[in-house]
């Protein structure tokens, strides 16, 4: 199937024009397969697609990238608003790429994963999950889902969102933070690891209620960044360690984090914003620039 659809678009992308890249049920197997086939048309070309396997010229640290910049993210928003890392109570929805690193991350530095849910169920534990082992049990249950992981109590949706922590990570799929559920949420930062998780009424309620956002845009940057680093490698036939990706993506998305945040201070306005108003601002200076 991914070949066929390969075949369909392989005229408008290309290592120049339009670069997939992983998401939601795809992973580097499927960039592989249309590397190839891309590549049967146009000539090798890694560069076409990136999110690849090691083995075919994927970039070193590019799994982890998405959810380590959530990490990062949520790190510095801490420190923003006077709570230490080391013992801050979070809840994850959703543990699959994103999730799973951001937490185990976290959890390196000292924070606690106390609630969980993913497709099978909700689970939480007020003394903390042992995030490795969590992470071990999704890997190797068939169903790839939290549930069922010992020494912890079923819980709900409801409760979920309800938690008790300091802050929160959707990291599931999009939309699931309308404005019934944001009336009920106690966290007082939420970053977003996935794409669109809250909606526009339900954000604006939230920020009303002094609830400090991080927005997908910024929060979830570091796989698009580290995919520009694959592309930049591909180009160069020239690789980098894991410790050098690692030490390149941390500057660009603490400059941004901190230009976003700067904006939303200097305008008191909300990250979300200020992050679109910093998008536009570039657009904007580059489009003067070429005399358009």
């Amino acid at each position: 199937m991914t070949r066929k659809f390969t075949d369909q678009i392989h005229e408008v992308i290309g290592p120049d024009v339009d670069i997939p890249a992983p998401d939601v049920n795809t992973d580097g197997q499927v960039m592989a397969w249309i590397m190839d086939q891309y590549s049967k048309y146009h000539g090798y070309s890694p560069g076409v697609v990136t999110g690849k396997p090691i083995e075919l010229s994927g970039c070193r640290g590019r799994l982890a990238a998405t959810g380590r910049g959530v990490a990062f993210c949520a790190m510095w928003a801490l420190q923003d608003l006077g709570i230490d890392v080391t013992g801050a109570r979070f809840a994850v929805q959703g543990l699959g790429n994103v999730g799973s690193w951001a937490s185990r991350i976290l959890a390196e530095k000292g924070a606690k994963l106390v609630a969980v849910g993913d497709h099978g169920g909700y689970l939480e534990n007020p003394e903390g999950f042992d995030v490795p082992a969590l992470i071990r049990h999704v890997e190797k249950n068939p169903d790839r889902t939290v549930m069922g992981f010992p020494g912890s109590d079923t819980s709900s949706v409801d409760r979920f969102f309800a938690a008790d922590v300091d802050f929160l990570i959707p990291a599931a799929l999009g939309g699931v933070i309308d404005t019934e559920v944001a009336d009920t949420i106690r966290a007082r930062l939420i970053v977003e690891g996935a794409n669109g998780p809250t909606r526009p009424d339900a954000h604006r309620l939230l920020i009303d209620r002094g609830v400090t956002m991080i927005p997908d845009i910024l929060a979830n940057a570091g796989g698009v960044i580290c995919s520009y680093f694959e592309w930049v490698q591909n180009n160069q036939s020239f690789y980098w360690t894991e410790e050098e990706v690692n030490a390149r993506l941390e500057p660009v998305l603490r400059r941004a984090y901190d230009e976003v945040s700067n904006i939303a201070s200097t305008k008191k306005l909300d990250h979300r914003t200020a992050a679109f108003i910093m998008a536009v601002r570039e657009v904007g200076k580059a489009t003067v620039l070429r005399g358009i």
